[in-house]
């Protein structure tokens, strides 16, 4: 169990520390000299049955609650401070604000320094406490007074505090691992040390981690927990981790930073959230208003976009969207606290709702009807409300990593709503079953209406069946979707064409005869600049128009493509040229120019042009300038059939993607499409 204290400046919360631990939690020089708590302070006090209670001792001055904020996010009990002869002042009120926001519903009233009041003194205090504490968790908490000078009440808030350990019930630590770092540390003889409160999962000896939201890789090297050597850490303890990596050091580490699960870096810095305005603030929170945000160790500047049509009162509570200067390490459902820019007073906080906020359309009543479901703090009962609401399907990879969620939760959360689920591309989406029954119907019909107008077509575009379909799930699982049913036999894939098992298109026994003499010559050496019409027709002495309506026919089955007038390259032709300018693009930072495409190819100046311009006109390639960047989503258009089990669409995840993308083919979007802004910002447009 973690302990936290809270209260006004020399209330006397290290102090009480030291009498119940005998640590002295104020470890820094200016400190001891100042006679005032500054930064975090921890102890340990071990209790009758061999647990361990940690203690976060925490500032009380007004200039230093940004520090107490990151000292109390992720503990599980308080105790308030007040001392006798002061009684209730103005960081006993901000405090007790800053508890409530948090969500900590837990702790003990410790009436401090209660040597220097009268029996009525006390009373009057407690009186004020109460009536503090009125509208909050803490209403009905034990008061216990005490004094540090002559040991009244030590043993008794001591033995309190174990009955509280006793009846403590750990963290679950089924999630995937996040610690929030608020120290870190080099040891002489051991490395880089990083301490911290785990907020969900576990970490053992030996496990893969990375710091977010910079990204640095590490290993775990030794493990405290609770101020014992241990081989894991788990949810709810105080940890220290030895880390070791290739940049891992004391300056590369920073408080406020997450050490997580690799599979959780995904840093945001656009996140819609409820906000709660206290009651005491002074006006109405409007549109694009700024504040400092705190989330567990973490500070940072952010604007407040309304998702409503009027300012928030004060003592309201509404949905918003909180517009970041920076990215921070975050999970749905984690407690924030807002303060004004100046650093002198609490505005109010909440709870994150969803990390992938979108820039735009995000009042829209689709977009707040998911929203609505992804504030349920269920796993299990927002996944079937989101489901129900538009679009109907949801990526689940992204839902669980957001949430924090293990892979055996996220399986048992399939199993529980019967969903039907897709991987594609490192993710998985999935709908209802009832939807996924319904998808499929559509699907074979669709299929059966095209084959009966369309008998000569050997299938329907991939992209045209996709968007035909409701609901219309993103490229990636859509393909990952045809290539299950594929493999199932319940339809036929031909590189981006799609078709009914039974559907086959067949030429006649004369035009195939023909068809098997052009075919050699447009194939073999020559694939990649294969001779005209013309040529083929000198060749095999036969009329040009006669060449020209077998290609086209096989043109329509699909065996070849007419790249420019009377210039038809087979489908495997194009599948490998695809594959140059994809091999291209990693080389050249995503992009290449028709020079190096074709001197790649080797097909000549005027033949890569018109194979560019092809790619440019079925959206393989996006041109701009002298330079073409491939469009990820329309890499499969010309892959052989034979290919389609193998290879697997590289995409970026689409909009539920953290990392923000320019658009190439427009230039729109050049500037990061997640957050960000500067003083010169205008509010967003909603």
């Amino acid at each position: 169990m973690i302990v936290g204290t809270a209260g006004h400046v020399d209330h006397g919360k290290t102090a009480l520390v030291h009498a119940l631990t005998g640590v002295d939690t104020d470890r820094l020089q200016e400190e001891k000299a100042r006679g005032m708590t500054i930064d975090l302070g921890f102890a340990y006090l071990p209790t009758p049955s061999g647990d361990i209670v940690g203690f976060v001792d925490v500032p009380g001055h007004e200039r230093f609650v940004h520090t107490m904020i990151a000292g109390a996010s992720g503990i599980d009990l308080v105790l308030l401070v007040v001392a006798a002869d002061d009684g209730v002042m103005p960081q006993t009120r901000e405090h007790l604000a800053i508890i409530d926001l948090l969500g900590i519903k837990r702790g003990l009233i410790v009436l401090s320094k209660s040597d220097l009041a009268e029996s009525d003194r006390r009373a009057a205090v407690a009186a004020d406490i109460r009536s503090a504490l009125a509208d909050t968790a803490l209403a009905e908490a034990e008061l216990i007074p005490v004094s540090t000078a002559t040991g009244e009440g030590i043993d008794d808030l001591r033995r309190r505090l174990f009955e509280e350990a006793r009846r403590f019930v750990s963290r679950a630590a089924s999630g995937r691992f996040r610690l929030a770092a608020d120290r870190c540390f080099t040891l002489h003889g051991i490395g880089t040390v990083v301490t911290g409160t785990v907020l969900s999962g576990s970490v053992g000896i030996g496990d893969k981690v990375a710091v977010s939201p910079s990204g640095l890789e590490a290993k775990v090297r030794s493990i405290h927990a609770q101020n014992r050597a241990a081989e894991r850490g788990k949810a709810g303890d105080r940890c220290a981790l030895n880390l070791t990596g290739e940049d891992i050091h004391k300056a590369a580490i920073r408080r406020g930073d997450v050490v997580l699960d690799p599979e959780l870096h995904a840093p945001t810095d656009r996140i819609d959230a409820e906000l709660r305005v206290l009651s005491g603030e002074h006006k109405s929170i409007g549109q694009w208003f700024p504040v400092r945000l705190h989330h567990v160790a973490a500070e940072v500047g952010a604007r407040i976009v309304l998702l409503g049509d009027d300012p928030i009162a004060p003592g309201g509570i509404a949905k918003v969207q909180l517009v970041l200067e920076s990215p921070i390490a975050a999970a749905a459902g984690d407690a924030y606290v807002v303060r004004d820019t100046s650093a002198q007073r609490t505005i109010g906080g909440g709870r994150f709702i969803d990390l992938r906020a979108p820039s735009r359309k995000r009042r829209g009543p689709e977009r707040l009807a998911r929203l609505d479901a992804y504030a349920i703090p269920s796993p299990e009962k927002a996944v079937a409300a989101l489901l129900e609401a538009p679009p109907h399907y949801l990526d689940l990879g992204v839902f669980a990593r957001d949430r924090a969620l293990g892979a055996g939760e996220t399986a048992r959360l399939i199993e529980r709503l019967g969903l039907f689920d897709i991987p594609a591309d490192r993710t998985r989406f999935a709908v209802s079953s009832t939807c996924w029954a319904q998808l499929k119907r559509d699907l074979i019909a669709t299929l059966e209406t095209f084959h009966a107008s369309n008998p000569d077509v050997p299938g329907i575009a991939a992209e045209r069946l996709r968007l035909q379909l409701d609901p219309r799930l993103p490229a990636p699982p859509f393909a990952a979707l045809l290539r299950s049913l594929a493999r199932s036999g319940e339809l036929g894939l031909d590189g981006a064409w799609v078709r009914l098992p039974g559907h086959e298109v067949h030429l006649a026994p004369r035009e195939e005869a023909l068809w098997l003499q052009i075919k050699p010559l447009i194939s073999g050496f020559e694939r990649l600049h294969p001779p005209r019409v013309r040529d083929i027709a000198g060749a095999l002495a036969r009329p040009e128009t006669e060449i020209r309506r077998i290609l086209k026919l096989t043109g329509r089955i699909g065996k070849v493509h007419e790249i420019a007038h009377d210039h038809f390259f087979l489908r495997s032709a194009l599948a490998e040229i695809v594959e140059i300018a994809r091999d291209l693009a990693g080389e050249l930072d995503g992009q290449f120019s028709a020079a190096r495409f074709r001197d790649r190819a080797g097909c000549g100046r005027k033949v890569a042009i018109n194979i560019l311009e092809f790619l440019d006109r079925h959206g393989v390639t996006l041109r701009r300038g002298d330079l073409r960047r491939l469009n990820s989503q329309r890499l499969d258009l010309f892959r052989n059939a034979d290919d389609n089990e193998s290879q697997t669409v590289k995409t970026s995840g689409g909009a539920a993607s953290p990392v923000g993308r320019p658009d190439f083919k427009s230039g729109r979007g050049r500037e990061t499409v997640l957050g960000g802004f500067d003083s010169h910002s205008l509010p967003p447009s909603g």
